[in-house]
């Protein structure tokens, strides 16, 4: 009886541990759980801002357009503007966006964490502006973003490690229709 009871207490002490055990960020950091990235009832006609105000006179450009040369963009300031796809589903930490509704997208990150946008962004309409760059995601960070975060990607290689075009905002707008 005496052991049944210590396995009894064993297993409850353990579970108590695994429900107050914090959740981890792709860094493995606490995930943040904060004002910014709180869902919110969207309004139609309601914007959103993070991160730093838009540069007035930046260039314009379009998602489909960089990606048919991403080098021609690499490291300039730009704008671009469109829907977003998925979004991060931890953290807000990420989104993809496209030009328009089923068309070829990017992946959005902001900075390293510097901002982070509502968990249930994704169909919103953004504007953003930032620096496309090319990245090599490491096959861990790779499987990370698809099975806890539900990023996709078209082309994987054969190593599991994918080379994405990716666009770091330094400042988004997001608005519902």
């Amino acid at each position: 009886m005496k052991r049944i009871t210590l396995i009894a207490i064993l297993i409850f002490g353990c579970s108590i541990l695994s429900f107050t055990q914090d959740e981890l960020n792709s860094k493995g950091k606490k995930v943040a759980k904060n004002e910014q990235n709180k869902a919110i009832l969207w309004k139609s006609g309601e914007k959103v801002v993070r991160g730093a105000a838009f540069t007035k006179g930046t260039k314009r450009v379009s998602v489909e357009k960089v990606l048919a040369g991403p080098d021609k963009y690499a490291g300039k300031t730009v704008s671009v503007k469109g829907v977003i796809v998925r979004s991060c589903k931890k953290e807000g930490c990420w989104m993809e966006m496209a030009d328009k509704e089923g068309g070829k997208s990017v992946r959005v990150t902001f900075g390293d964490h510097a901002f982070f946008i509502p968990l249930n962004s994704a169909g919103m309409n953004v504007k953003a502006e930032g620096v496309f760059k090319t990245n090599v995601l490491s096959k861990e960070k790779v499987d990370h973003l698809i099975n806890d975060d539900g990023a996709k990607f078209e082309n994987r290689n054969p190593d599991g490690t994918v080379t994405e075009v990716l666009f770091d905002a330094t400042g988004v707008e997001l608005t519902k229709n």
